[in-house]
Order: structure tokens, then sequence, then C-alpha cells
């Protein structure tokens, strides 16, 4: 049984250089993008705005600011779980990002170990 080839996949060395050269230019688009996205910076709020997360591209988390009453020194829990929160809400927030924008490079091709 032979598989067929889509429609202006064609065979020869024309075709082949031709695909070569998309793969080559994907491959420089999603190494751009991921500079880009290496050094774009998130701001993330928890807690209902008590504490602000500013983390990079990189999910180097580059601050933590918190407004003064949520420093209660008889309950650490509650802080300790904002804090929690707030930074896997930041790398959840880099990471979709980051597989939204490569999805539009690669046209949704699942290109796994690549971001």
């Amino acid at each position: 049984m032979k598989a067929r080839l889509p429609q202006g996949m064609g065979k020869g060395p024309a075709a082949s250089k031709d695909m070569l050269r998309q793969v080559q230019k994907m491959q420089q688009d999603m190494e751009a993008m991921q500079e880009e996205l290496n050094h774009r910076e998130y701001e993330i709020s928890a807690g209902g705005g008590v504490c602000k997360i500013v983390i990079s591209g990189e999910k180097e988390i580059k601050s933590i600011e918190l407004t003064p009453e949520i420093v209660d020194p008889d309950d650490i829990e509650t802080l300790q779980d904002i804090l929690v929160a707030g930074v896997n809400e930041a790398i959840k927030r880099v990471e979709e990002t980051a597989s939204s924008e490569m999805a539009k490079l690669t046209g949704g091709l699942n290109l796994p170990g690549l971001f």
C-alpha cells in the first residue's frame, strides 16, 4: 500500500529543498520567539490583590510585593498559602503564554520538548 502525499508535496529534490527551507524558517522563528518570551515579564495578583508577583519568561521570580494587612504574625499559614498560589499561577501563566505563542508559529503541531 502506497501512502499519498498531500497536494503540493511533490517528489524530488526541489520539493525536499522547499520543505527543508520551511523547517529551517520555522526553527529560526521558534528560536526568536523563545528569546522574546524569555525576556517578557508577567505580573500576577493573588489573594485578592494583597500579593503581587513579577516573574520572567524564564520562570524566575523578580519580585513579590505584599500589602501590610496580609502580614499577620498570628496567621502565617494564610500568607504562605497566598504566596504558593501566586507563584504557581505565575508559572502557569508563563507556560500557557509560551505554549500559545509557539502554537501560532507551528500551526498547532505538537512538537514535544521544544518549549
